[in-house]
């Protein structure tokens, strides 16, 4: 259902760039000048090594030295943008998650097919956005970490799960409206939508090794679950 800016000026290499063009300057000028553009694009790469060793290893499993030294700088680094582990965790939610909903929320307003279409849209879109990516994990490592981090738990809720639940109800609300669907319960039915991607997220993650279980086609199985649902709520 989609701004770190950091960085130190070298002064004594700015004054030493200023003040000759010799070719080892130059190099060296070069080098720093590198450096900086990476301090610029490090939040991105912490994020993303941060999901990797999350999804891997677990939350609690994984030390902040890891993720510094899987993206290539050190621990204080990480702390220039993070000041904890939960509030890294929190950016790889925000990023690869919530960061999501205004473009879904805009894709709704402009949907212009019927709303069982929008459905298996929403459901679909959902796997090749997120649910096919290392992203899926997040809820399981949410899940498994309740008891640990209620903070993280209650983040999640208000970025992920109550933005969610609202978005599936607007589109279910334009199906009634539209005299497509019967009057019904909405939030139940959106926990009944929700079931298929809690399914998919916990086969792929604590499932799929199995070899008997590589069957499934997520896509598919989505297209189905939208399918079963629709015929319970259609007038008749």
């Amino acid at each position: 259902m989609n701004g770190w800016v950091g960085y130190i000026t070298n002064q004594s290499v700015i004054n030493m760039h200023t003040s000759t063009f010799h070719s080892p300057v130059n190099s060296e000028t070069n080098s720093v000048h590198k450096r900086e553009r990476r301090k610029e694009a490090r939040p991105g790469e912490l994020l993303d090594a941060a999901l990797s060793l999350f999804v891997s290893k677990g939350f609690s499993a994984t030390k902040v030295e890891d993720v510094a030294a899987s993206a290539g700088v050190s621990k204080g680094t990480l702390f220039l943008y993070f000041s904890s582990k939960e509030d890294l965790f929190k950016a790889v939610i925000r990023a690869n998650l919530a960061d999501h909903f205004p473009a879904w929320n805009q894709e709704f307003e402009e949907f212009q097919g019927t709303t069982p279409d929008m459905l298996e849209y929403a459901m679909v879109s959902w796997w090749q956005r997120i649910g096919s990516t290392d992203a899926s994990g997040i809820t399981k490592l949410v899940m498994s970490e309740a008891n640990n981090f209620p903070e993280v738990v209650q983040f999640y809720d208000q970025e992920v799960i109550r933005p969610g639940h609202e978005l599936f109800k607007r589109i279910l609300q334009r199906g009634i409206d539209s005299g497509e669907f019967a009057q019904f319960n909405t939030d139940l039915a959106v926990h009944s939508l929700v079931s298929a991607i809690l399914y998919i997220n916990m086969w792929k993650h604590a499932l799929a090794c199995h070899a008997s279980l590589h069957t499934l086609n997520p896509e598919a199985f989505l297209r189905n679950h939208v399918h079963l649902m629709v015929q319970g709520w259609r007038k008749s």
